[in-house]
This record gives C-alpha cells, sequence and structure tokens, in this order.
C-alpha cells in the first residue's frame, strides 16, 4: 500500500470504529441489568433487524476474502465452499431455528435443560460451547492480526501482536459494556457495510467484461495458467472426482463439507441469535431474511473470485498473499483505476475498513455467546443456587468476556503462523460432532436420555480435537504446523467424516445403556412437554 492509501485506510477504520463505540454507549446506557436484556437485547429485535444481525454474524472475513480468495486459485474447487455454506442455512430453517426459539431461553444448554434437568448435561453443553467459540474465536484473531497488517503495509510481528491486542481489547468492550443490543446493532451495521461493498465491486466486474459472464470466465480460466482445468473440479482436491484423484484428498473433501454443511447448526453464537426475536414465527423469518442475503452475498464472491483471477491473474494473487487472502482488495485496487489513481486508493481503503468491520462484527458475536455460556450454563452449575442472583450471573459474564478476550489475545499470538482455515474448519467440526447430535436426538429422541447427552457431547468434542492433533495438519508434512516432527497417525486433515458419526453413535449408546425411561420418574411427561412446547411455543421464554 502507499501512504495515501494507509492514510484512508487508518482514517475508514477510525470512523468505523468510533461509531461501534458510539452504538455501544448508546446500548449501554439503555441496559437494566438482566440476563434478558445483556444476553438476548430484550428479544425485542424485528425478524429483519435479526436476519441482517445473523447474516453479518455469519458472514466472516473469511467468507469475504478467503472464499473469493480460494476461487481465484482454484475455481471451481473453491465455488464448493459457498456450496458447504450456504447449503447448511437449509439445516438451520427446517430443523433448528423453531425449535430452538421455543425450548431455549439463553444458550444450547437451556435446549437440553427443558426436558433434562441434570447438571452434567448442562456442564458438558457449557463446556462444548466454549471450546467451539474459543476454536473459532482464535481463528478470527489470527486472520485479524494478519489480513489488518497486510492491510495498512506492515508484516512484521510486532504489528500483528498489536492487531491482535487492539481488536481483543475492542471486542471485550463491545461485549461487557453493551451486551446482545450493541453487539446486534455492530453486526447489522457490519452487514449493511459488507452487502454495499460486495455490491459495488461485483457491480464494476460485470461491467468491465460488459454484463457477459462466458467473456468472464473465459478469461478468468486463461489467466489462471490451469486453461479450462481451473473451471472444473479437481485443482484443490488432489485431483477431484475426474482426474483420478487420490481417495484420502476425496475423503477430506467429504470430511469439510459435512463439516460444514452441519456445523452451522451447532454453533452457539448462531442458535443464540434464535433466542432474540419474541416468537418461534419471527425466528423463522430471521432465518429466511438471513438466507437470502447470505445467498446473494456467496453469489457475488463466485463473481469476485472469478474476477481477481480474470483481471490479476491468479500468479498475481498467489505472489501477494500464497493463500490468496488479498484478492478482494487488490481488485478493488484494479477496478478503482490501478495502484497510484484516486479511484483506486479510495475504493482499496474502503475494502480494507469493510473487511476491519466484519472481523470486529464477528468476534464480539463470538465473544458474547461464550461469556453466556460460562455465565449461565458453568457458573449456573457450579455455584450455590442460595448465592445467585440475576444481576450477579451478568456480571460473571462480562467478567468472563474479559477473560476470554484475554485467553483469545493470548492464543491469537502463541498462533500466528497457524492455518486460519485450519482453525475455522476444526471449529465446525467441533460443532457438527458435539453440539447437532446432542441438539437433534434432544428435540426429535423420546427415549433420550441424560446419559446419553453427555455421551454425545464428549463422544463428539473429544475424538474432533485429538483427531485434529493427530492429523497431518499438525505434523509429518512441510506445511504442517510442527514441520519438523511427525507424530500423524489420522490422513485426513478435517475429522468431521468421522467424529460426526461417533457424536450420534456415542449418543445412541449412552441411551440404549441408560436406564428405561419408564424407570426413570417424569421422562415420558418432560419428553411430552418439551414436544408440546417445541412445536406450539407454549410456555417459551
Amino acid at each position: 500500500m502507499t501512504g495515501d492509501q494507509q492514510s484512508l485506510a487508518l482514517l475508514l477504520f477510525g470512523v468505523f470504529v468510533a461509531a461501534t463505540l458510539g452504538i455501544t454507549t448508546w446500548a449501554g446506557r439503555r441496559r437494566h441489568g438482566s440476563p434478558e436484556e445483556f444476553y438476548t437485547g430484550g428479544r425485542l429485535f424485528s425478524p429483519m433487524e435479526n436476519g441482517f444481525a445473523i447474516a453479518g454474524d455469519y458472514m466472516s472475513a473469511a467468507s469475504f476474502l478467503g472464499i473469493s480468495g480460494l476461487i481465484a486459485l482454484f475455481g471451481y474447487d473453491g465455488v464448493l465452499y459457498c456450496v458447504g455454506f450456504f447449503v447448511a442455512w437449509l439445516v438451520v430453517l427446517l430443523l433448528v431455528a423453531e425449535l430452538v426459539r421455543n425450548c431455549g431461553r439463553f444458550t444450547l444448554a437451556d435446549v437440553l435443560a427443558a426436558r433434562m434437568r441434570e447438571r452434567p448435561v448442562r456442564i458438558a453443553a457449557g463446556v462444548s460451547s466454549v471450546t467451539v467459540c474459543v476454536l473459532y474465536l482464535v481463528a478470527q484473531m489470527v486472520g485479524a492480526g494478519s489480513l489488518v497488517a497486510l492491510l495498512i503495509g506492515e508484516t512484521g510481528g510486532r504489528a500483528r501482536a498489536w492487531t491482535v491486542i487492539g481488536v481483543g481489547t475492542l471486542m471485550v468492550v463491545f461485549v461487557a459494556l453493551g451486551g446482545m443490543r450493541a453487539t446486534t446493532w455492530i453486526q447489522i451495521v457490519k452487514a449493511v457495510l459488507l452487502m454495499g461493498g460486495a455490491i459495488a465491486l461485483t457491480a464494476l466486474v460485470l461491467i468491465r467484461f460488459r454484463g457477459d459472464l462466458d467473456a468472464l470466465l473465459s478469461t478468468a480460466a486463461h489467466n489462471s495458467g490451469h486453461g479450462v482445468d481451473f473451471l472444473a473440479p479437481g485443482l484443490a482436491y488432489g485431483g477431484g472426482w475426474t482426474y483420478g484423484g487420490g481417495w484420502t484428498a476425496r475423503l477430506d473433501f467429504m470430511s469439510l463439507g459435512l463439516a460444514l454443511v452441519l456445523g452451522t447448526a451447532g454453533l452457539p453464537h448462531i442458535l443464540s441469535r434464535f433466542c432474540t426475536v419474541p416468537t418461534a414465527r419471527a425466528a423463522r423469518r430471521s432465518v429466511i431474511w438471513s438466507i437470502g442475503l447470505i445467498g446473494g452475498f456467496y453469489l457475488m464472491t463466485i463473481v469476485l473470485g472469478f474476477g481477481a483471477a480474470a483481471v490479476l491473474g491468479t500468479d498475481a494473487v498467489r505472489a501477494s498473499n500464497a493463500a490468496g487472502n488479498t484478492a478482494v482488495p487488490l481488485l478493488a485496487l484494479d477496478l478503482g483505476g490501478g495502484a497510484g489513481s484516486t479511484g483506486g486508493t479510495v475504493l482499496f481503503a474502503v475494502v480494507a475498513a469493510i473487511a476491519f468491520a466484519t472481523i470486529l462484527a464477528v468476534v464480539a458475536g463470538i465473544t458474547l455467546a461464550s461469556s453466556a455460556s460460562v455465565a449461565h450454563d458453568l457458573y449456573g452449575s457450579l455455584s450455590r443456587r442460595a448465592g445467585r442472583t440475576p444481576r450477579g450471573e451478568v456480571v460473571v459474564a462480562r467478567i468472563a468476556a474479559v477473560g476470554i478476550g484475554a485467553v483469545a489475545i493470548g492464543l491469537g499470538l502463541l498462533a500466528d503462523d497457524l492455518n486460519v482455515a485450519f482453525l475455522v474448519g476444526l471449529a465446525f467440526a467441533a460443532a457438527a460432532s458435539a453440539n447437532l447430535p446432542v441438539l437433534l436426538y434432544s428435540l426429535f429422541w423420546r427415549r433420550f436420555t441424560a446419559r446419553g447427552a453427555v455421551w454425545s457431547v464428549y463422544g463428539g468434542l473429544l475424538p474432533a480435537v485429538v483427531l485434529v492433533v493427530l492429523s497431518p495438519v499438525v505434523s509429518g508434512g512441510p506445511d504442517a504446523i510442527f514441520s519438523g516432527v511427525d507424530f500423524h497417525l489420522f490422513p485426513l486433515q478435517n475429522p468431521g467424516l468421522v467424529s460426526v458419526p461417533l457424536g450420534f453413535l456415542a449418543g445412541w449408546l449412552g441411551t440404549v445403556t441408560s436406564p428405561a425411561p419408564a424407570d426413570v420418574p417424569g421422562h415420558a411427561a418432560k419428553h411430552a412437554e418439551t414436544e408440546v412446547r417445541a412445536l406450539t411455543g407454549a410456555g417459551a421464554a
């Protein structure tokens, strides 16, 4: 970046930070100190507002920059990420949204506690939620450090470290002072900015090629260096299905796809958003709004990815960043008139500011969800009931936000050289393995027991973590985290293909080895009550 670009980018960063701090101050003055206000914003958001907030929560910098970069590098194989991330919302719409709103209060553990009051169930759900949130949060922190430091022209370790510390501090302020109300409005503002930026860049790409998509794809294939192979499966996944690639690469792709499609329905910060609207109908309408926004966004990322390959060339994208994370900013610079031009400088700085806004909004939502799990689930289960008060729980949540922020900053600094895509994939795999099985069993299986719930959570979470540690991502290869040693025993990079079935299997096994439901007092009545509540909303919080 030139000095003008850096100055303009920093100015826009400052404007957005000032605006978000203003929103936080406004929200902080309206708070009443109750858990409902802190965790859900008083359940006063409309379906449209919540839909924009969900989209803002989900459309991370990895989506805006990472997926477009993957498409610019690998063509068709990069598009598959868009498919996985988007199809996941059909699972959320059809199986999760309304039922979670009716049965839940603040967190995933509340859904389980609707029919199982045992303390181990809430503790297991709390541990799983915090683990998933921290993994997702570390990925965002690492991305923030690398991305923002690169955009302001400083790629050294010190610049990345101060960026991580700055982002971590801001997210703690947003959550601790403003709660869900501030977080929601920050996400709404971010979603509007991101959609506006994506629409503008997509329009400029289409104008460059006069609306001819065939010319866009043909030019992208030519400038990629791969020819027509760029538009067919195979560049990223070991030869793909049509090129005779190895079965390990094929299974790895299936594992990643399974984690992406099923993981969204188990992400704690997504599930908590369904509790910010007054009714189940509003929750479903929120998801419909978010699906429209997210679907349109991912369609635009496809155009931006192929546009970067066509306008810049794959080699130029890879030369700037091996992972392709700078493809969109470089594309904006070229579309605006090129390096040194006023239009290029402005457009580049705007894209940089939008990426920064994206990171802040996402980390705020994740931090709030994880602090809610600590205060409402873990503290609520481990502390004495006589000494707990609603206001005391909110204080614990704010303290937890500070602690989680400190942990995220520390891990972000230690994980500075780790692969961000690996961390995000692990978070999705952990959510799909631990949270989704227990959620579906609890909502739809009459016989499901507390033992089955605990076994399902730990039976999915532990294998997911252990298999990643034993995978080639951690050791055994030149691109591994510990490239100098080799202790990998598991051939796949993503554990979802194994850990997700294990989560379902452990839940089934724990249930069938439990005492018969007829022998457990109140089991049938609790299930009937939960079923009526889930389907009708009667008795919902």
